[in-house]
């Protein structure tokens, strides 16, 4: 099962004791700031969790599955996830 945003704020709000409408303002916002913040370039790390990275790939060859033809992937950029020890050791029960 897969942990959706909405289930985030029903979290948020049975935990904390907020509204709905409250307890979706704060995802949001929580969500919004680390997008703007991965957009200008920079790292978000969260401490006991991971840290969310944004890593530059250069242009490089690649090649179109469907026909075999050899194509030019342009520069762009990527989010990578690493885990914190803490967040590795719950998941894997230890």
């Amino acid at each position: 099962m897969t942990l959706t945003k909405n289930e985030i704020v029903e979290q948020i709000q049975n935990q904390l004791g907020f509204s709905k409408n409250r307890s979706k303002e704060i995802t949001e916002t929580l969500l919004e700031i680390m997008k703007s913040t991965m957009e200008s370039g920079e790292d978000v790390l969260v401490s006991g969790f991971g840290k969310f990275c944004v890593k530059d790939k250069k242009e490089r060859k690649g090649r179109n599955p469907a026909t075999g033809e050899d194509a030019i992937l342009p520069a762009r950029r990527v989010v990578t996830f690493k885990c914190s020890g803490k967040l590795r050791q719950r998941v894997n029960g230890d």
